[in-house]
């Protein structure tokens, strides 16, 4: 949705494309760097934009600040008339960052979990939240265990809903794979959630 957004120069002429979210209180919008759609997966980094609707506030959580503040601005702005109000685009200075090249994703899971569990939803409806992240540390190891555990159940549920075996996929290395395959390029093996096993891969 963020990433339409910023590709189209008439946001109105995505209402009848996009969910009706005036009614909503606060929409999740994570946000790619790209801007060429004719690139497939482009971009090098992800943030996290939040917007309170009914506060009129758009919060952007980014883990290699400022890197994704225009693109930010860009949705926000695209956003705008598809709510019917202006928006204040806050930027959240205290969000934790990354100390890698390739943790953002990571810190963008992290970040909705947290705001939405942890804050949003711990609250009465009518009460004011802290959107800050002050003083939280993102253990990125562990958020990949997180996603891995939960992908898994997922998994395991719908082979069950549709009588598929249970066991996970038979993981190979990257070298297994081109002896059982053939001359298979890194790009057609999908990485594993684990980092320290980036030489491994899904058949």
């Amino acid at each position: 949705m963020a990433f339409l957004l910023k590709s189209t120069p008439d946001p109105l002429s995505l209402a009848s494309a996009l969910p009706d979210v005036r009614s909503a209180s606060h929409i999740f919008l994570p946000i790619n760097d790209c801007r060429n759609p004719a690139i497939p997966e482009g971009g090098s980094h992800w943030s996290l934009l939040v917007v309170g609707v009914r506060d009129r506030v758009a919060f952007h959580y980014d883990s290699l600040a400022p890197a994704n503040y225009t693109e930010a601005r860009m949705v926000v702005h695209k956003l705008q008339p598809l709510l019917g109000v202006q928006l204040r685009l806050q930027n959240i200075d205290d969000t934790p960052q990354q100390d890698n090249g390739s943790d953002c994703g990571v810190h963008v899971c992290w970040a909705m979990r947290h705001l939405l569990v942890r804050r949003l939803l711990a609250v009465e409806a009518e009460r004011e939240v802290d959107m800050s992240l002050g003083g939280k540390r993102v253990d990125a190891s562990g958020v990949r265990k997180d996603m891995y555990k939960i992908c898994e159940g997922l998994r395991k549920k719908a082979s069950r809903r549709l009588g598929l075996p249970l066991d996970p996929p038979k993981l190979f290395t990257l070298d297994e794979a081109r002896g059982k395959c053939g001359d298979v390029g890194e790009e057609t093996v999908f990485p594993l959630l684990d980092s320290s096993r980036t030489s491994s891969g899904v058949i």
